[in-house]
């Protein structure tokens, strides 16, 4: 195992993977850094924990669409992903801003 050290939305994290995977690594970095950042500069988000859900979410229903012809999203076109994941993201907002207040 082997230690990178990598940034996702400027903060630093050390992460282990096996030799020779350092690049799908930095790849995958790379990609969630991007996602991440989109969303962020999208300014409808605050905190990167939110930040990190909605990108998690975009990423899993992109898996879904491409792993299988017969999976939960094949029937959807993107826009409809896109929409409801923009639900998910209201209901966040709704769960999340009483927490808010205690900050």
């Amino acid at each position: 195992m082997i230690q990178l050290d990598v940034s996702i939305m400027g903060q630093p994290y050390k992460l282990a993977c096996k030799e020779g995977e350092e690049g799908a690594l930095q790849e995958a970095v790379a990609y969630l850094d991007g996602k991440m950042s989109a969303i962020r500069d999208a300014g409808k988000l605050k905190g990167n924990d939110r930040i990190a859900v909605m990108a998690a979410l975009g990423i899993a229903a992109e898996l879904l669409a491409t792993k299988s012809p017969d999976g939960p999203l094949s029937e959807m076109s993107m826009s409809e992903v896109k929409q409801k994941i923009a639900a998910m993201h209201e209901t966040l907002d709704t769960a999340l801003a009483p927490q808010e207040n205690l900050f």
